[in-house]
């Protein structure tokens, strides 16, 4: 009897140990507040990974900019302090300079045409990303941003003398702003809500969910009603850690995860629709673009990202410019 037990305890020693080695737990960080739908859909992917992996697999998350901005986010990703993130997509251009295709201004008149070029970009991109040393699991539509502002601006000229903000690092929003006269301001998103508040900036882009769910229009009293450009979103972990999960896990995790993207990318235009009809209540004026100081940016914006493809920032040949557009889009 005085070798069974500790023979037992060796045994069960040893299975604990094993159970431990098979857990993979993925650390992923966010600029996206707890309690969002983004939180909300991965924490219940998660959960769903956690228990159809009987364990193997699980996430921790760090949501609310706690890790930093994207820009700190892939650093972390880098050493190993984590192993991926939901990043906008200024964060996916770090890594895919092609992602910020999806964010020029003007790019996109509406939903449909969004539809149309997502349909054959998306997969082309997260081939891309593999081939970068990172797995993306779809990409979430954030919504089209519109200029809010605590003056109205129906037009190019209506810019001058804004205090405009563009996101740090976003060298499209930066060429764009610059190239209608302005000179604008980079912040980290983190550092938006404060600048409103000082008078640092007084013009933001942001979608209608984001504008309330960060707080934003409490402190802008116009928002111009012409889609400025497009938001999105992905969730990306680094290859090399992905990887160590067996096949079957592999599948499992980018199926759960691409169903919650989708999810998300449903959702997300809904409740987009319904924060703008909020925003009207909450006393938000809304101010009808020029159509013709429109076109002029439109035509300011198409010259200055030619530029840039002329630089080697982006492949042209997958650029759609506003004169490009044609019947293939109906």
């Amino acid at each position: 009897m005085t070798r069974v037990i500790p023979t037992l305890l060796f045994l069960a020693a040893s299975l604990l140990a094993a159970q431990v080695q098979a857990t993979t737990t993925f650390k992923i960080a966010t600029l996206a507040p707890d309690g969002t739908s983004w939180m909300n859909e991965m924490r219940a992917a998660a959960q769903t990974i956690a228990q159809r992996t009987d364990g193997r697999v699980a996430f921790r998350f760090y949501p609310g900019g706690i890790m930093g901005n994207d820009k700190s986010l892939l650093r972390k990703m880098r050493v190993g302090q984590l192993h991926g993130g939901a990043l906008t997509g200024g964060g996916l251009a770090e890594i895919l300079p092609e992602a910020q295709l999806y964010s020029l201004p003007f790019e996109f008149r509406d939903f449909s045409e969004v539809d149309y070029v997502r349909q054959h970009m998306d997969p082309l991109l997260m081939a891309q990303l593999k081939n970068a040393g990172y797995i993306g699991f779809g990409i979430s539509e954030g919504g089209f941003a519109y200029l809010m502002s605590d003056a109205p601006i129906a037009g190019i000229d209506a810019l001058k003398g804004h205090k405009i903000w563009v996101p740090e690092g976003d060298l499209i929003s930066r060429r764009a702003f610059e190239a209608a006269g302005t000179a604008p301001i980079p912040l980290p998103l983190t550092d938006v809500l404060t600048g409103l508040q000082t008078g640092l900036i007084d013009t933001v882009a942001a979608t209608p969910t984001g504008a309330i769910a960060l707080q934003w229009h409490t402190r802008v009293r116009y928002l111009t009603d012409a889609p400025l450009m497009y938001i999105y979103g992905a969730l990306v972990i680094q290859q090399r850690a992905f990887e160590k999960l067996d096949t079957a896990d592999q599948q499992l995790v980018h199926e759960v995860m691409g169903e919650a993207f989708e999810r998300l990318n449903r959702q997300n235009r809904k409740d987009n629709h319904s924060a703008l009809n909020a925003l009207q209540i909450q006393g938000i004026e809304f101010v009808q673009g020029e159509a013709e100081a429109l076109q002029q940016w439109r035509d300011t914006i198409t010259a200055a990202m030619n530029t840039l493809v002329d630089g080697g920032l982006f492949d042209g040949a997958h650029l759609l410019l506003p004169h490009d557009r044609g019947s293939g889009m109906d």
